[in-house]
C-alpha cells in the first residue's frame, strides 16, 4: 500500500467525442461522477464553458444537482462557476438549493473569466461593468450563504441563507492569487492549462494568504493545481491515447474548437509542428503513462508546487479509456 498522498479530485468539462452528442456525454459524465465517487477521489468539479462544441458543461449548478442524485460520499462543485456571468444573489439561490438538497457536500468555485470567447461574453455579460466588480461580488455572495445576523438584511437568498457553501478562487494568472489571499479563501491553480506562472502565482498566494478580512474561511493557506492525466497499462499506449487530448489543444491554438477527435500515431503531421510546439507548452503540466509513471510525475509536482490537493483532468476519445484511467489512477494513488 502506497503511503498517504495528497487527495486527487476530478475537473470534468463534460467533452463531446466526435460522432456523438451532447446527450451521449452528459450520460458519460454522471457514469464518471459515481466512478469517482466509488474510487475514493475527493471532489469532482464541473467548470463552466460557453458555445464550443468540444464541452457541454454550461450550467454546472445542473450538472451538480445531477451527479449529486447519483452519488453519496463525493464532494461536487463548480471549477468554476465563472462570476462575471451571474449575479451574486442567483448564485447564491441555486448552489444554496443544492446545499439544502444534498447537504455539506457542494463547494463553489469562483473564476473571474467569462470562460468563452469575446462575442458569447457579451452576450452572457450582466452590465458593462461586470468585470470591474469581481472582488464586491464574492464578498456579497459570501454574504448571502452566510448565517443571518441579528438584524434580516433587505434581500436575502432563499435558499442559500446559513448554508455557508464553501468558496473556492481560481486563478490562471497572478490576479486570482492576490484576490484568494487578500479575501482568505482556499486556491486554485490551472496549471493544466496555464502553467507559465504557477509558480510565481502560488508563492504570492501563500506569501500574501491573510485572514483579517471578514471573507476567510480557512486559518492558512490551502492550494490546488490542475493537471492534465491520462494512465493506461504502459506508457505508449498512454502516449498515443493522449493525442486526443493534444489535438484538442491545437484546436485551441488554431481557433477550431471541435469534438474530441480519435487519436493519432503522428501529432506532428496530424496538427503542424507549430501547434505541437504550442501543445506541448500549454500542457506542460501532465502525467502520461503508466501506473507506476503517472504517479512518480504526480509526486514530483506536488513536491515542485507544494500543493495540498491535486485536480486532474482527462480527455479520451473512447470514455472507456477515461474510466480506465481514473481507476488505475486511483488504485495507483492508493485512493
Amino acid at each position: 500500500m502506497p503511503s498517504p498522498r495528497v487527495p486527487l479530485s476530478i475537473l470534468d468539462l463534460v467533452p463531446v467525442a466526435a460522432g456523438t452528442g451532447t446527450r451521449t456525454a452528459l450520460d458519460q459524465s454522471v457514469e464518471l461522477a459515481r466512478l469517482a465517487d466509488s474510487l475514493g477521489y475527493h471532489r469532482y468539479w464541473y467548470a463552466e464553458h460557453h458555445n464550443v462544441s468540444t464541452f457541454a458543461s454550461s450550467a454546472t449548478s445542473l450538472l451538480i444537482g445531477r451527479a449529486a442524485e447519483h452519488t453519496s460520499r463525493i464532494r461536487l462543485g463548480s471549477g468554476g462557476v465563472m462570476l462575471p456571468n451571474h449575479s451574486p444573489l442567483m448564485v447564491a439561490e441555486y448552489y444554496g438549493t443544492l446545499a439544502e438538497m444534498y447537504g455539506d457536500r457542494i463547494d463553489l468555485g469562483l473564476g473571474r473569466a467569462p470562460g468563452t470567447d469575446p462575442r458569447t461574453a457579451a452576450a452572457l455579460r450582466r452590465g458593462a461593468a461586470a468585470d470591474d466588480t469581481f472582488v464586491q461580488d464574492v464578498v456579497e455572495l459570501q454574504r448571502y450563504l452566510s448565517s443571518p445576523g441579528a438584524e434580516p438584511a433587505a434581500i436575502e437568498a432563499l435558499p442559500g441563507r446559513g448554508t455557508e457553501v464553501p468558496l473556492w478562487m481560481l486563478g490562471s494568472s497572478l490576479d486570482g492569487a492576490a484576490v484568494a489571499a487578500y479575501l482568505g479563501l482556499p486556491y486554485v491553480f490551472a496549471s493544466h492549462f496555464a502553467p507559465q506562472l504557477r509558480h510565481e502565482a502560488l508563492s504570492l498566494y501563500r506569501s500574501g494568504f491573510s485572514t483579517t478580512f471578514g471573507t476567510a474561511e480557512i486559518e492558512r493557506p490551502y492550494a490546488m493545481a490542475g493537471v492534465n492525466v491520462l494512465v493506461a497499462p504502459t506508457d505508449d499506449e498512454a502516449r498515443f491515447l493522449f493525442t486526443t487530448a493534444q489535438q484538442m489543444a491545437a484546436g485551441i491554438y488554431s481557433g477550431r474548437r471541435a469534438p474530441l477527435p480519435p487519436p493519432v500515431q503522428d501529432l506532428v503531421a496530424a496538427v503542424g509542428p507549430e501547434a505541437a510546439r504550442f501543445v506541448d507548452d500549454f500542457q506542460q503540466v501532465r502525467a502520461v503513462g503508466s501506473p507506476e509513471t503517472v504517479a512518480a510525475d504526480l509526486e514530483a509536482i506536488v513536491d515542485d508546487l507544494e500543493v495540498q490537493e491535486l485536480i486532474v483532468t482527462t480527455y479520451t476519445f473512447d470514455p472507456a479509456h477515461r474510466s480506465r484511467s481514473f481507476t488505475l489512477l486511483a488504485e495507483a494513488w492508493g485512493l
